[in-house]
């Protein structure tokens, strides 16, 4: 935590020692080390000097250093707290507290094109870091309490990713954003660090010993990438930038409108890092927006229905999603035993994405096999049962759902229904060979009791799986 205090405080307190000659002047460039490694500001974060006081956004104050920041636009009161410290300044005010105690600054905190700024000095000597400053080179050096304060922060010489010591760094080639979905294109699988942060709301996801390949020199010097987010619901700016040379770090930072509701799930599908945004009113889907590369076969299961959707009623009033989903993760679970299949799942939770938003999912992921997993209902009818199998029109769908049907059929036992040919949006519309399941009957008494039965799904999630892997050939 104290390596995170400095972070944060790196930002201010290089700017303090550097000397101010005009009233809300730009400061020059400067590096800034922290405990030994240099660190690396946006390019678009504006640090002024007024007064002879450096002041820097709060949104660095949080998202380098990691303190917990609280805006309140109506009080215009901003919070800054670190473990059980808590600094509280106002705009326009010299007067603050520390643990409640009045202090007097220099410089009230100001507002400048929407942006709140405060002094790096007082924030940072509050929070603990020592800083000293290299004029003839323009480094500033934090030390946080882990390292003797009395000893100069070591200047590293500059690092160049894709050279020496960034040989084994994980190189990035690729960000883009679609369906509520980050999408890193990275060469090595990494585990990535998520932050939520307010005032703005944002998440922000740092990848560890990562640094950019293919994307251009620019953003090599700690330039801003900026992805286009006009027309995505939430999403007000996505943007990116090398945060650290040695060891490399990529930033990307994901501001929200509202950050309250949105629950976060990550996954590493062929060679895509997936950030999944599920927010209010949207449900996210992993997307990965060039299929596979790595010679594994994309497979997507789709439990049906969910969340505000139960899907059809059975017999004693059971919903047709609690059903699908227990049986479709246990598919996930056998075929992620299977190493030469990556699978991705429309969903894993009680959440109901669009039909629109499965299709997309599959076609984006350029997968070779979609399935969906549905039970059959009718009321009316009681003694109605059975299996039965949907594709849509194209030879390789009829070829899947033949074989998946026949493994389905002999696993359980159910009254063979047929493979039928279905008008169906998810079928329609994928571009693979797709395949809905009617696994049977929630109406018909029997049928519902065995479907809901742990016994009768692993029989039809195994049936599943050896239909996939005959489909693709696989032993």
């Amino acid at each position: 935590m104290k390596k995170i205090v400095s972070v944060l405080l790196f930002s201010l307190l290089f700017l303090l020692a550097l000397p101010g000659t005009g009233h809300a002047a730009s400061a020059p460039q400067t590096k800034i080390i922290l405990d030994g490694q240099e660190l690396m500001l946006p390019s678009d974060v504006e640090v002024v000097n007024i007064n002879k006081n450096v002041m820097i956004p709060i949104r660095v104050v949080a998202e380098n250093l990691k303190f917990k920041v609280q805006w309140n636009q109506k009080t215009q009161n901003v919070s800054i707290e670190q473990n059980a410290k808590v600094l509280s300044l106002n705009v326009g005010r010299t007067e603050a507290s520390v643990q409640n105690e009045k202090v007097q600054l220099n410089t009230a905190p100001r507002l400048i094109k929407n942006t709140v700024v405060v002094p790096l000095r007082f924030v940072s000597e509050e929070m603990g870091l020592s800083v000293s400053w290299n004029n003839k080179d323009k480094v500033v050096g934090l030390t946080s309490a882990a390292v003797p304060s009395d000893e100069p922060s070591p200047v590293p010489a500059p690092a160049v990713p894709g050279q020496d010591s960034s040989t084994e760094w994980s190189k990035v080639s690729d960000i883009s954003f679609a369906n509520q979905q980050l999408v890193v294109s990275v060469d090595t699988e990494v585990t990535p660090q998520i932050t939520r942060l307010n005032n703005p709301d944002r998440i922000v996801v740092d990848l560890p010993n990562t640094a950019f390949g293919e994307m251009g020199p620019a953003l090599q010097q700690g330039k801003m990438g900026k992805l286009d987010v006009s027309g995505i619901p939430n999403v007000t700016e996505i943007r990116y930038s090398l945060f650290k040379n040695d060891p490399a770090q990529v930033r990307v930072v994901i501001e929200l409108n509202n950050l309250s509701d949105v629950q976060v799930n990550t996954q590493y599908v062929s060679g895509k890092l997936i950030v999944d945004l599920a927010l209010t009113g949207i449900i996210g889907i992993p997307v990965s927006p060039s299929g596979s590369d790595s010679g594994k076969s994309v497979v997507v299961i789709d439990a049906g229905h969910g969340g505000k959707d139960p899907g059809t009623i059975g017999i004693s009033n059971t919903q047709e999603k609690n059903f699908t989903l227990p049986l479709a993760l246990k598919v996930q679970a056998l075929l992620l035993q299977e190493p030469d299949i990556e699978v991705v799942m429309t969903r894993e939770t009680d959440v109901y994405p669009t039909r629109p938003e499965r299709v997309q999912l599959a076609n984006t992921l350029n997968a070779d096999v979609f399935v969906s997993i549905h039970g059959n209902s009718v009321k009316a009818s009681p003694q109605s049962s059975g299996t039965e199998t949907y594709y849509y029109k194209r030879s390789s769908s009829k070829q899947l759902a033949d074989i998946v049907h026949k493994h389905l059929i002999e696993a359980l036992g159910f009254k063979d229904r047929k493979v039928k040919n279905g008008n169906l949006e998810v079928l329609r519309n994928t571009t693979m060979p797709a395949v809905l399941l009617e696994i049977g009957f929630l109406s018909n008494p029997d049928e519902e009791q065995a479907m809901f039965s742990e016994s009768v799904q692993n029989k039809a999630a195994q049936a599943i799986v050896d239909g996939i892997k005959e489909f693709l050939n696989q032993p």
